[in-house]
């Protein structure tokens, strides 16, 4: 079954086209990564998931069921994570939990909210007031919150944004076991070896367009696999290699990331520097990772 069907969908803000036909599938269980710069759509895009923005044109179905039309259900099968932290300060923890059941209707819930603070290292502020919790604990409670209904669609938008080494870990541990449980997650995340590691599936966003559409492997593959990083000690890089070179690493022209497709290849690029004069007296072959192909896709070198 699919997950989310996101079909022709179009944006705008006072002439600002936001979405430009974003067309995208996420199948049930999977894991997958939305990506793109500040101001690339992302947002956009997950409000107009979540229902709280209604699109120009195209449209969205969560589980089959329209996010304008048939919201009521849409909505029961999302949880959704903001990234800004939005709470009322009057309740504790579990009040907070145990309203939002009620929002979906659900009554003798404390099974489950129990089980979700316990995983998300909650239990020990349970009976606190949302006002007196720090930044990093209130994250968690909009965690608690998103999946306080079991949403078999859990949308995170910059969940790990500013905090913690140790919530990062413990959200991961929690949301990870719930994705092998059979939960789709859709991840939009700034924490580019967050997606790398998580993710199944990624689709870029650049100025309101999907501009890659790939498996993690598959945009390995697609994009230059690795990098030979050379410090020249003397001399120069010859002119020959200078198509290869994909980053200037301190800026001052001694220091280069030089694309490579295959490890075959470095004995030539070796070849040419000993030619050219160039000594090299530091060199290290590195695999590109998500961040490389990021960088590409979002500068038009992989299209």
């Amino acid at each position: 079954m699919t997950a989310i069907q996101i079909s022709n969908v179009e944006k705008s803000y006072k002439g600002f086209k936001a979405l430009k036909g974003v067309s995208l599938t996420v199948e049930e269980g999977e894991f997958f990564g939305l990506l793109g710069p500040n101001g690339a759509g992302k947002t956009t895009l997950i409000s107009t998931v979540a229902g709280l923005i209604r699109p120009d044109a195209g449209s969205v179905q969560i589980h089959g069921h329209d996010v304008v039309t048939d919201f009521r259900e849409a909505r029961k099968k999302l949880g959704v994570v903001p990234q800004e932290l939005v709470f009322d300060p009057f309740f504790t923890v579990r009040e907070t939990l145990r309203l939002q059941s009620g929002y979906f209707g659900i009554k003798n819930n404390d099974k489950w909210i129990d089980e979700v603070m316990e995983n998300l290292d909650l239990t020990n502020k349970a009976d606190v007031n949302m006002r007196a919790l720090s930044g990093g604990m209130k994250r968690r409670v909009l965690v608690a919150q998103a999946l306080v209904h079991k949403p078999p669609v859990i949308v995170l938008d910059e969940p790990t944004a500013g905090v913690d080494v140790e919530l990062r870990q413990t959200l991961w541990k929690f949301i990870g076991r719930l994705n092998r449980e059979g939960h789709t997650v859709v991840l939009t995340t700034h924490y580019l070896e967050e997606a790398e590691a998580m993710c199944q599936r990624v689709a870029m966003l650049k100025l309101g367009k999907v501009v890659a559409l790939d498996s993690m492997q598959g945009l390995l593959r697609r994009v230059s696999g690795s990098q030979l990083v050379v410090h020249i000690k003397s001399g120069a890089l010859p002119e020959s290699l200078r198509a290869l070179v994909s980053h200037d690493e301190n800026g001052n022209g001694s220091r280069y990331s030089l694309r490579v497709n295959a490890p075959s290849e470095v004995e030539g690029i070796l070849a040419r520097l000993r030619e050219g004069g160039a000594v090299v007296d530091e060199m290290q072959l590195q695999q590109a990772d998500l961040e490389d192909i990021f960088i590409q896709i979002m500068e038009g070198e992989a299209q």
